[in-house]
């Protein structure tokens, strides 16, 4: 048995099992704390870490919530602001058609005046002209067949006359 025992001691295993165990008997309890104060810190830091996580994720979730309201709001908006353009443009594009109407109807208006006026003046040059031609065929009528005894009865007939020729050209 003696034999046993020094063969136990001997082994260098049985020392370090020793060793080993008298290392935890002793230091075991303060490892044991210091590993526990580690963790605890550890698990501390995961659980901050979570709660801040928890809280960006919520600050995330309403920031999205607030950008989706306003994207609808946004989208209403450029829906009102589309429908009032486009009312704009129509009313716009009405007075535009009246206003190129009022214009057409005018330019129409000059343009008739100018061809009536136009006519007018045709028609007083060729009454001119006729009563040009007239005037140089009565003037070669009467120089060819016209003596001055007949002249003067003319001309006198013609003065007996003049009163009542310009009468109606002042009561115009």
């Amino acid at each position: 048995m003696d034999h046993h025992h020094d063969r136990f001691f001997a082994d260098p295993r049985s020392w370090v099992a020793i060793a080993f165990v008298l290392f935890f008997v002793l230091l075991g309890p303060k490892l044991w704390k210091v590993a526990t104060t580690m963790l605890d810190k550890r698990a501390e830091t995961i659980r901050r870490e979570l709660a801040e996580a928890e809280r960006l994720r919520a600050e995330a979730e309403a920031m999205l919530k607030d950008a989706n309201i306003r994207r609808a709001q946004a989208m209403t908006d450029a829906s009102a602001l589309l429908e009032g353009a486009k009312r704009e443009a129509a009313r716009l594009a009405a007075i535009a058609a009246a206003d190129a109407e009022q214009t057409a109807r005018r330019r129409e208006k000059m343009a008739m005046d100018r061809i009536a006026a136009a006519e007018k003046a045709a028609v007083d040059e060729v009454r001119l002209a006729a009563a040009d031609v007239a005037a140089a065929a009565a003037r070669s009528v009467i120089l060819e067949n016209l003596t001055a005894d007949a002249a003067g009865g003319l001309i006198d007939g013609a003065i007996a006359r003049l009163p009542q020729a310009l009468s109606p050209r002042r009561a115009a």
